[in-house]
């Protein structure tokens, strides 16, 4: 039976704010620019295509971003950027303004750079150059000073995006003597990459040159001064750029759109107001926002028109189209979060899916700037779809949604046919068994539970069944998941510590990990553990256990005994404590994460950012609860670590308020609901975005 809270992104209210409050001075954009967290820094809007800012001059793990906070080297200012993944792309239309004889390379003072949110600052070593850059959604915008030179130049870098995207083709032409237009084709990560760009400027250059690879424009410096560029960017056609361009920033004023960024972001943070118990806490709360509002990336032009996965030019009638899903990640807590703070987005995000869905025959994976990367295992899209449908969103036609979400899971691609004949993934079939196994369970889950609430009685069973099918990997001897041949037998030497990168059954983890990767199933977990005491004892043990983590995953970080809150699998393992009716040891062990695995320091994330997710775990277990189960709209109590947030929802304001929070008391004594009494270890979906007042009675002990 359908829900009754309906929720209709079309009917959503308007997100409007007040300037009152600068939350961006909350912001630090370097959290998370050096250890493993990968973030982007620069300047960019909320969920702009355009992420303007310096790639250094490495490639590498480390660099996927583009940007370490340790390495001054400079390749250029890149107008698009990923953040926080752990593999590498984009980086594209790179300028490096010079001075003299210098070469398309550089260093920056990193005791000039300035960073905040929609504007970054630094000075060029070489040369002097003070470089300034502002964004708008699809446009980047640059001020240099210049010394004084008579050799002053941009250069236009087409060689090198990440450094790991080959240039195939690439195109550089002097439009009069104040502009330039051009493309970017590139073969990296996103398999067919198309990017397209025009740039005007404030000044009149002397000569262009293009070598293929370079393209140089020569400008006359004598005197010092500044020197305005504009650029804007499509993956449509230099025509679209140039129309993007002159939409978003008709003028020169830099001024006037950093303040219009700053505007911008000040609009998204406040979709959540909190009271912090200290500027650590609240600085490290909004630069997740931030980090969180990053991405998806819009990705259709002005007039609505996008390169799609077919590669062929569609145009968005009636939904904004966006990139960058890295749901693999996001569909854990991410879209969850969006789901209550972003009702003016949810649905175009889901008509993106189901427009890439139409193009390519199945709904997204990580899909990346109109390519199908395949990135990770499980039909993390399918996830993403049901859960939006499951809580009430109605700005896409569901009935399609249903079909792409069944088609997808029922194709016979990515080892899903191995499944289907043998009713798992053999692990000496396929490497990553488990891994595929265990999220194609997940999938199957989350579109049982779609279809239970679209009434499709026959799919809701027939699913939920299949999606208990990693059981038969588990070893009773061992009382942990094991690789299965397709024989029957099971795989070895057994180390549950050990991670061995996509040559195991398991994928950025280890058995340890594994063992808990039941979110839609834990009843089933526990009857093969013995009981709800015995899994307890074992949940314990994964966050005691002594003995190191070996193998070479470096996505394997932020350790506590096994637990490895640096990968997202994990994710909701300490919120079983609250679904095995221990709150107390939920709210020590979240309390643990928070504040060793997030701090206001540039390593303070402790693994990759990962477009969002591991902010959104932190905003969600901040304000004290966290969705568990894949398409089930419900979320798990764990404890607070704000005074009070007042979240912007459909049906108004969500107040929730933490009284008499401190180190002592820091456990959930009892809990109210809108003025009454409330006894669930969870709180409805429904019940968040109507709006209302939540009530956290802390105590020394949990009483709930």
């Amino acid at each position: 039976m359908k829900r009754s809270y309906i929720i209709c992104a079309a009917a959503a209210i308007a997100v409007m704010v007040s300037c009152s409050v600068d939350y961006t001075e909350s912001v630090d954009p370097k959290i998370g620019s050096a250890a493993n967290g990968h973030v982007f820094v620069g300047a960019s809007v909320p969920f702009g295509f355009v992420q303007l800012g310096p790639t250094n001059n490495n490639t590498g793990w480390d660099w996927c971003s583009g940007y370490r906070d340790d390495d001054p080297s400079i390749l250029g200012f890149s107008h698009t950027h990923l953040s926080g993944t752990g593999a590498t792309d984009l980086m594209d239309i790179t300028v490096l303004p010079v001075t003299g004889s210098q070469a398309p390379v550089a260093s920056l003072r990193k005791e000039s750079e300035r960073v905040v949110p929609g504007y970054y600052r630094s000075i060029i070593d070489e040369s002097g150059i003070l470089a300034e850059l502002t964004a708008t959604s699809r446009a980047g915008f640059h001020r240099y000073t210049f010394p004084p030179s008579d050799s002053a130049a941009i250069y236009f870098n087409f060689d090198r995006g990440s450094g790991q995207d080959p240039m195939t083709e690439a195109g550089f032409e002097a439009v009069g003597d104040k502009a330039v237009k051009g493309y970017r084709f590139s073969r990296g990560w996103a398999a067919n990459h198309k990017i397209f760009f025009y740039a005007e400027f404030s000044q009149s250059f002397d000569n262009s040159e293009f070598d293929g690879h370079y393209g140089k424009l020569c400008f006359n410096k004598e005197k010092g001064g500044q020197l305005l560029m504009k650029v804007g960017i499509s993956a449509v056609s230099e025509e679209g750029a140039k129309a993007n361009l002159k939409a978003e920033i008709p003028g020169w004023n830099f001024d006037g759109i950093v303040k219009s960024a700053k505007a911008s972001w000040n609009k998204e943070l406040s979709r959540i107001d909190i009271v912090a118990p200290n500027d650590s806490t609240r600085k490290i709360f909004y630069t997740a926002m931030y980090h969180f509002l990053i991405h998806p990336a819009e990705y259709d032009d002005v007039d609505g028109q996008y390169r799609g996965s077919d590669d062929a030019i569609h145009k968005a009638e009636d939904f904004h189209n966006y990139t960058i899903f890295s749901l693999w990640d996001t569909y854990r807590a991410a879209l969850p979060l969006g789901t209550i703070i972003l009702p003016d987005k949810m649905d175009d995000f889901i008509n993106t899916m189901l427009h890439i869905y139409y193009e390519q025959g199945k709904l997204p994976v990580w899909h990346l700037a109109s390519n199908e990367t395949n990135c990770m295992v499980g039909n993390p899209g399918v996830v993403a779809v049901a859960d939006a449908l499951v809580k009430g969103y109605c700005g896409f036609n569901r009935d399609s949604a249903m079909v792409a979400m069944r088609n997808s899971i029922m194709m016979d691609e990515r080892w899903m046919d191995l499944r289907k004949e043998y009713g798992y993934v053999p692990s000496d079939l396929h490497s990553q068994s488990l891994g595929h196994n265990m999220e194609y369970d997940i999938a199957d889950a989350a579109y049982a539970n779609a279809a239970g609430y679209m009434g499709n009685t026959v799919d809701s069973i027939f699913f939920a069944a299949r999606s208990h099918s990693s059981m038969v990997y588990w070893d009773p001897e061992t009382r942990f998941f094991r690789g299965k041949r397709a024989d029957g037998s099971i795989t070895g030497p057994f180390d549950p510590c050990m991670t061995n990168h996509l040559k195991n059954e398991y994928t950025e983890c280890n058995e340890w990990q594994y063992l808990w990767l039941v979110p839609h199933n834990l009843d089933g977990l526990v009857e093969k553990l013995g009981g709800r005491e015995a899994t307890v004892e074992k949940l314990d043990s994964l966050f005691s256990v002594e003995s190191p983590v070996t193998g070479g995953a470096v996505d394997v970080t932020g350790i506590i005994g096994q637990y490895a809150h640096g990968n997202e699998p994990g994710h909701h393992t300490a919120y079983f404590y609250s679904m095995l009716g221990e709150n107390g040891k939920a709210a020590d062990m979240i309390r643990r994460i928070c504040s060793e695995m997030y701090t206001a320091r540039p390593d303070g994330l402790c693994g990759n950012e990962d477009e969002g997710q591991m902010s959104a775990w932190y905003l969600l277990s901040a304000m004290g609860f966290y969705q568990v189960e894949p398409a089930c709209p419900r979320y798990w109590f764990g404890t607070p670590l704000l005074e009070k947030a007042v979240l912007k929802v459909s049906g108004g304001k969500f107040t929730i308020t933490a009284e008499g929070l401190s180190d002592d008391n820091r456990y959930i004594g009892s809990i109210t609901l809108n003025g009454k009494p409330y006894d669930k270890p969870y709180i409805a979906y429904e019940d968040i975005v109507k709006g209302g007042s939540l009530v956290y009675h802390m105590a020394p002990e949990s009483g709930i």
